[in-house]
């Protein structure tokens, strides 16, 4: 624990993080890629291009200040950083070439206010969340090693079949070069897929959720290619993966990751909700649920703009029609006329959770919640007003800052 001097400075920079948090989070990005250019393949250049990672850094520092006095309230978003971080293989040695400049970066931005104390404060408050972080990761980083089929690092998979779901859905069946085992994983992560991006001249990570069910001899994403939009460029990596990568090709792939999954410790209802892209863990969740025969009372429900995006549909029918305590409900935005209503989708327009609440809201159910930011925060209020308790609630944004790139 920090002494309570060091904390006061660092509280007392809360105002300034508000105000030029950004400014700074700039800054550092910039100084650690001028100085230490083999960093860049580790980082989203997507997200760095867009804004995004700098946003998330300042915030997540503000958060920390504003909490210096007991950090361990932000534990929850520390372990989904720690997970990230490993799933792009950050290690204990980073730190220290992060956090020197990230203070280099407040006395050059801060100026004349950035005294010595200060940055004392902050290179102990830095010391502090180094090694909170380190401790997550090296655990995260045991388990992946000693899970069956596991690994640390990278480790090249095959792509054993691509296959297209939708207009803008590939699925792409990974399996082990070496012949290994495939790993298990838990229905709802993600694994960190690595490959070269020619306009950037170099190595890209990108997390994609697994969208089948444990269990089988391949691992399955299910990626959306992310065109050109006039408010946001197109995805590198997904783009790549479209165009690219073909059956018989080699990717690098880290192991299973994240702290969103399903819950197995109970046999209570399941309501599975996503928009988009955002239906891959949710996939994965009802291919296990229904593969143990749980007996679990499932809803899932899926939005989606029309048919022509509309993945995996002949195969949730499909599990629907074998386990009857599976109900499905789809929504198109905008149906299209070769849409076929009543058989590929319920209700047109945007998933609305009040008007189908008797369908929903089962006492003790679990909701898990995945699509574009706009469309989980609707969906989480929606759940809350209707009395579900945000213990229930698990949230996993998809989009912007999210996996799709």
């Amino acid at each position: 624990m920090l002494d309570q001097t060091s904390r006061d400075l660092v509280k007392a920079t809360v105002p300034v993080l508000k105000e030029h948090g950004i400014t700074l989070t700039r800054h550092f990005y910039a100084r650690m890629f001028a100085h230490n250019p083999e960093l860049k393949p580790v980082f989203n250049q997507g997200n760095q291009q867009s804004g995004g990672q700098q946003q998330a850094l300042a915030m997540a520092v503000l958060a920390y200040a504003e909490h210096i006095d007991d950090p361990m309230v932000l534990l929850p978003v520390l372990t989904l950083v720690a997970n990230k971080h490993v799933s792009v293989g950050i290690r204990a040695e980073h730190y220290p070439i992060v956090g020197r400049h990230l203070l280099a970066s407040i006395k050059e931005v801060l100026g004349t206010a950035a005294s010595d104390d200060l940055i004392a404060a902050w290179a102990a408050a830095y010391g502090q969340l180094a090694d909170v972080l380190t401790g997550l990761e090296n655990d995260i980083y045991g388990r992946a090693a000693l899970t069956e089929g596991g690994w640390t690092g990278w480790r090249a998979f095959k792509v054993s079949e691509k296959i297209v779901e939708s207009e803008e859905i590939t699925s792409f069946y990974l399996q082990p070069a070496d012949g290994g085992k495939v790993p298990v994983y838990r229905p709802g992560q993600y694994i960190t897929v690595k490959v070269f991006v020619p306009v950037l001249g170099m190595m890209q990570p990108r997390q994609y959720s697994l969208s089948a069910a444990p269990g089988n001899a391949y691992l399955r994403i299910s990626v959306k290619r992310e065109a050109q939009l006039a408010e946001k460029p197109a995805g590198m990596v997904s783009n790549v993966l479209h165009r690219d990568i073909n059956e018989g090709d080699i990717l690098e792939v880290a192991p299973p990751m994240g702290d969103y999954f399903l819950h197995e410790d109970r046999d209570t209802p399941v309501v599975l909700i996503s928009a988009g892209v955002g239906l891959t863990p949710k996939l994965s969740m009802l291919e296990h649920l229904t593969a143990r025969k749980s007996g679990r009372e499932i809803r899932f429900l899926h939005a989606c703009r029309h048919g022509g995006v509309h993945a995996f549909k002949h195969r949730v029918r499909e599990l629907a029609k074998m386990q009857p305590q599976v109900k499905s409900t789809v929504y198109y935005e905008t149906p299209r006329a070769s849409d076929q209503k009543n058989i590929d989708y319920d209700y047109t327009g945007r998933l609305d959770l009040d008007k189908i609440a008797d369908h929903v809201i089962m006492p003790q159910a679990d909701y898990y919640v995945c699509g574009p930011h706009a469309f989980m925060q609707a969906q989480v209020a929606s759940l809350k007003s209707l009395g579900v308790d945000a213990s229930r609630i698990h949230k996993e944004a998809f989009g912007s800052g999210g996996f799709a790139d």
